[in-house]
This record gives C-alpha cells, sequence and structure tokens, in this order.
C-alpha cells in the first residue's frame, strides 16, 4: 500500500462530513482535487470504502474501519512533529476551539500574545451556539470550549476567565422611572431573543421565569449580531451581553436601561472534559492562562467594569 498522509487526512474529513464537497473546503481543496485522492486511496484497498448513491456518498462499514485507522495514524503523526519541535526547544501543535457565538469577542484577545510565543501553533475556532459547543466536546472534535453557561454536568474542567454581565439594551435612553418592570417598557415593543441552544437565550429565559415575567411580544433571531441589528433598527428590546456591544454603547448608538434585577451575571470559562489528555500544545495554553489571564483582562479588557 501506498497511501500518504495527506490521503487519510482528506479519507478522514470526508468520513467525519459525509461530503466531498464539504471536506475540500475545510481542507483548502478544489473538490476535484479532493475526489482524485479519494479515488487514488481507494485503489489502495480490494473492498469498497465507500458508495454513491444518488450523487451522495455513503460510507461502508469497512470505510468506517479505516477512517477509525486514519484518525489514529493521523493523531500519532502529529504527536511524533510535536515531539520533534519540543526537542528543538520549541512547542508545535493543533489547538482547537468552540466558542458560543459572544465568544468571538473575547476569545481572540486571549489567543493573541500566546501565539505570538508559540508562532508554529496551528488554531481552529469553530463560532457555534452552546448547544453545538458542547457536543464537538462530547465528540472529541474540540480542544477547549468558551461558553458563557456552565454546564451541569460536573464532568468538566475549566479556567474562569472573565465576567459576563448581560443588561437590557434600547436603540433609545429610558430612564427608570419608580417601579417600572421590563413588562411595562415592553407594552409596545418586542423582546428580542436568541435562538434556542444558546446560552443567551437560557440566561434570558432564566431571569423572566425567576422574576415572573410576562412577555407577550416576543421575537427571535438566529445570532448576536442579528439581534444587534435588529434593536439598533428599533425593532424592540433585548438582554444583551455587555462584550458584544461596546462601541455601539461608546457611539451612543445603543443605551443601557437601567432596570432592578439586571444586570444578568456568569462568567466567560474555557471548559474540558475531566481525563482528557492534552497535547503539549494544549497544556501550554492551559499553564499560560493560569500565569497571564490577569494580565490579558487589564491589557484588553480595562474598560469592561466601566459599565
Amino acid at each position: 500500500m501506498n497511501y500518504t498522509i495527506r490521503q487519510l487526512e482528506i479519507f478522514l474529513k470526508i468520513v467525519q462530513l459525509k461530503s466531498v464537497t464539504k471536506a475540500s473546503e475545510e481542507l483548502y481543496l478544489s473538490q476535484p482535487a479532493a475526489s482524485i485522492q479519494l479515488k487514488n486511496f481507494q485503489l489502495q484497498f480490494d473492498i469498497p470504502l465507500f458508495e454513491i448513491i444518488n450523487r451522495r456518498i455513503y460510507i461502508t462499514e469497512f470505510g468506517y474501519e479505516v477512517a477509525h485507522s486514519a484518525e489514529h495514524i493521523l493523531n500519532e503523526v502529529e504527536r511524533l512533529q510535536a515531539k520533534v519541535f519540543k526537542y528543538k526547544g520549541q512547542i508545535k501543535g493543533v489547538l482547537k476551539f468552540s466558542v458560543v457565538s459572544t465568544g468571538k469577542y473575547i476569545m481572540p484577545y486571549f489567543l493573541t500574545d500566546f501565539i505570538k510565543l508559540h508562532p508554529k501553533t496551528e488554531l481552529f475556532i469553530d463560532v457555534t451556539n452552546k448547544k453545538k459547543v458542547l457536543d464537538s466536546l462530547s465528540k472529541n472534535e474540540a480542544d477547549f470550549s468558551l461558553v458563557s453557561v456552565q454546564p451541569s454536568s460536573d464532568s468538566f474542567e475549566k479556567i474562569d476567565l472573565m465576567p459576563n454581565r448581560l443588561f437590557l439594551i434600547g436603540r433609545k435612553k429610558k430612564k427608570q422611572m419608580g417601579n417600572e418592570t421590563l413588562e411595562s417598557i415592553l407594552k409596545e415593543n418586542a423582546l428580542i431573543f436568541r435562538e434556542k441552544g444558546s446560552g443567551t437565550r437560557q440566561l434570558m429565559e432564566h431571569f423572566i421565569e425567576t422574576k415572573k415575567l410576562k412577555i407577550d411580544k416576543k421575537m427571535t433571531l438566529m445570532s448576536n449580531e442579528a439581534t444587534k441589528q435588529a434593536v439598533l433598527a428599533g425593532l424592540g428590546y433585548s438582554i444583551m451581553p455587555l462584550i458584544g456591544i461596546k462601541n455601539e454603547i461608546l457611539n451612543n448608538e445603543l443605551h443601557i436601561i437601567p432596570l432592578k434585577g439586571l444586570p444578568i451575571k456568569s462568567n466567560w470559562s474555557l471548559i474540558w472534559p475531566k481525563g482528557k489528555v492534552l497535547s503539549d500544545i494544549a497544556k501550554a495554553y492551559v499553564d499560560y492562562l493560569h500565569l497571564d489571564k490577569s494580565n490579558i483582562i487589564t491589557k484588553y479588557f480595562d474598560w469592561y467594569d466601566n459599565f
């Protein structure tokens, strides 16, 4: 057999994504190039690895066994490369993160100086909602996940990075008047929610349930950015993380509306499964956070406590 490491990588990605097109995009290949590599890889075996039915690819039982072996081989290759660089006094490896959508305003700042220290690090960040973030951890598709709502399970290690605070946000200023409630503020306007599975939505729903509020006009949007634009357009109010609306607040495009019981408070935390064997680069990152977390917050988030 004369298959290559690249062929193993391509085949494994096709198995994971169930699509040659998606695999080629993720590996920065053209689809024809990925198809040729898949064909050449199949020629190494007398048993079919896959079937094409109605232009869709279906992996055979043998194909899944080969994919499992391919994953093991690629992991060993990565570890071997890391040992070579470690022997040279360098650290090299791949760091994979799954990050809740509002975490995109935080995660890069907790990485930028680390990458400068270890320029051979290859970085992957998947930005999605909380449910998919936890799924990626359970499937071992990420080294770490950034969440703003802690999983109920105690099967995770964690590092708390910084506070998360959510305020009621509107386009126009509205001074607090006596016993005014969220219900009275929303008599003529909708409360804009994130989609189900979002950590922000979970915090909002818990707040509304705890306060026993009745919200008649609701709107659901699929991202923090879409929610922010909807509030800017005057479609309603929302309870949003401060971290994602800094510029709009400073430019007086959006305003924090004082309300009893707010802000909602949680923590941005980096989590990973207990017992997970961390790579050398992942261990280095954990050590880096323990040492430099406070300096990162001072350097990049000194504005945060002003609100």
